[in-house]
């Protein structure tokens, strides 16, 4: 009966001695496979474009001075008139035009102590812009503003308010293929690597897609757009 027991006792100890190092072994290869696994090369992918502005928004501005407000407002009523015939001359309708009322200021109102050296009490400045799609036609117009300087219009300098702008709003149409090449010139750039490390290239282990971009693409031509995308993608690697 003690050497049945002994027996049984004997084959379950070389069972559990046998599982455990089945265990072992499995969980060894386990160890083995996370290490190939935590393999990764992480690299960037770029893709750029150059798109033409679809939107252009030009201020206008002139300043004028008189110690007759009702000639003032007369002065620049007619001066708006005719900076809007030129507008319309040259392809652009009311729609595209806005018209801002006056800014005036009293400058004796504004002063303290002597106001004789004040040549002229009002001053005034009159604003207007143009918002178009027809790009081309505000960039020809920009060109004959000359015209309105010869018919006594002073106009803004070229200051930071009085620049125009170029938009570009159709990002959405180039969004798709732009992240679809970033993507891959990304897995060009990763195997790549695997090759000069003698590794091969395994699945993608995570992905984040950067922020688009739209600049000009110079300081002389801010009509067309640079537009940037950068895709970071982190790949397994395995001998």
């Amino acid at each position: 009966m003690n050497q049945r027991r002994t027996v049984e006792a004997f084959l379950l100890g070389l069972f559990i001695c046998g599982g455990l190092i089945g265990l072992g072994y499995l969980v060894s290869k386990g160890v083995l496979e996370m290490k190939k696994l935590e393999r990764t090369v992480t690299v960037k992918g770029l893709s750029e474009r150059e798109a033409p502005a679809d939107i252009a928004i030009w201020p206008i501005s002139f300043s004028e001075a008189d110690n007759d407000l009702s000639a003032l407002y007369g002065t620049i009523q007619k001066k708006t008139d005719i900076i809007s015939t030129f507008l319309k001359d040259n392809g652009f309708t009311e729609a595209d035009i806005s018209i801002a009322v006056p800014n005036i200021v009293d400058r004796e109102a504004q002063s303290y102590g002597d106001t004789s050296r004040i040549k002229y009490r009002y001053t005034a400045t009159a604003n207007l812009s143009v918002y178009s799609t027809k790009v081309d036609e505000i960039r020809k117009a920009m060109k004959k503003i000359v015209e309105l300087i010869e018919k006594g219009i002073a106009l803004a300098g070229q200051d930071y308010q009085a620049r125009p702008q170029f938009l570009f709003t159709k990002l959405n149409d180039l969004k798709p293929e732009m992240i679809e090449e970033a993507t891959r010139n990304a897995r060009e750039v990763a195997e790549k690597f695997a090759k000069d490390s003698n590794s091969r290239l395994g699945k993608i282990r995570k992905a984040s897609q950067g922020q688009f971009s739209i600049d000009d693409r110079d300081s002389d031509t801010p009509h067309i757009k640079k537009v940037r995308v950068v895709s970071t993608v982190e790949y397994y690697l395995s001998d």
